[in-house]
């Protein structure tokens, strides 16, 4: 399989893999904003719920997951319109009073790598077949 770049982010802070994602608000304006590559979230996208009310998604079911821990934990899902890859998505967004989070769902079909170093590099390359 032959990997093509799409995203690229740093390894911050904690050893925290950064990537800059682009989300919709529902009146169209584009914000980008920095988020945590989380290969233990197999959802699409979390985000706390104050970005939520700046973006104006809308509610639309709960959620259900069971955390790392083994604690049960209740969401809101809203729906999201993301840039990824130079096309337009419509994802599950998953409220969580987290930092913002990119899930696995989201990166399916994509190679993930990361310099393992303060400073070092992200990236995400999307999987093509040779």
């Amino acid at each position: 399989m032959k990997a093509v770049h799409i995203c690229r982010g740093l390894l911050q802070g904690d050893f925290e893999p950064i990537i800059p994602l682009s989300v919709c608000s529902v009146t169209g304006q584009i914000y980008t904003q920095d988020v945590i590559v989380d290969t233990g979230f197999n959802g699409w996208l979390s985000l706390p719920p104050s970005i939520i009310a700046e973006l104006g998604l809308i509610w639309k079911r709960r959620g259900r997951a069971i955390l790392g821990d083994g604690r049960e934990c209740i969401f809101n899902v809203c729906e999201a319109v993301v840039l990824w890859d130079a096309a337009i998505l419509t994802i599950p967004l998953d409220e969580a009073d987290s930092e913002p989070l990119i899930g696995m769902s989201l990166m399916e079909g994509y190679q993930l790598t990361v310099q393992a170093i303060e400073g070092g590099r992200v990236e995400l390359n999307k999987l093509n077949a040779v």
